[in-house]
């Protein structure tokens, strides 16, 4: 039996927080205080919203993208979860640039091996994912997210929703946590 999990990808199974803020050093933003407990990255770096999207989408469709480190553990339970027979598929509010989104897809099959990702959905920067999630709904396939919004969205489509851990959803108490991907993988092993 083909066993399938759908996950988003930034925060994930990719470090973008840990790019991303590589990126706002060399133009000269700095985190406020207690930043890793909020996801709003205009109130992360303390500027406005419209000036965070546009900051935000430009590193989206930047070389960077390409070559996002991993996140955590991803790399040892994604690839040992695909030689399981685990099939990955991608959700991603990254960018409708198709130049973008080839360098998602290769930077996923660098870190995680050829066809381990068989399909990645790249959403417009900062989209919702309902509809995209809408075509998997009453699969009851996990679900791994970080943003509780997403994970919600998920769960109305009858996905089985998990957070990968960050401080800005540490309070969580609608889905199950995980800190790693050993936890999501203990998870899903049932």
């Amino acid at each position: 039996m083909k066993k399938t999990i759908l996950v988003d990808c930034d925060g994930v199974v990719l470090n973008w927080e840990y790019a991303f803020d590589i990126f706002m050093q060399e133009h000269g933003f700095t985190k406020v205080e207690g930043a890793n407990r909020m996801y709003d990255m205009a109130l992360r770096y303390g500027i406005d919203k419209p000036q965070v999207k546009k900051l935000v989408k430009i590193f989206n469709e930047s070389a960077a993208i390409g070559y996002l480190p991993p996140l955590r553990d991803a790399v040892q339970y994604v690839t040992k979860m695909a030689d399981e027979g685990w099939t990955f598929i991608a959700v991603t509010s990254l960018s409708t640039n198709k130049y973008a989104q080839k360098l998602r897809k290769r930077n996923l099959d660098k870190l995680f091996g050829e066809g381990t990702f068989e399909t990645v959905t790249c959403l417009a920067t900062g989209a919702d994912k309902d509809d995209a999630l809408a075509k998997y709904a009453g699969s009851g396939m996990y679900w791994v997210e970080d943003k509780p919004d997403n994970a919600l969205a998920g769960q109305k489509q009858g996905l089985k929703p998990i957070l990968v851990e960050h401080g800005f959803n540490m309070d969580n108490k609608d889905f199950p946590l995980a800190k790693n991907w050993k936890e999501i993988y203990e998870i899903v092993q049932g």
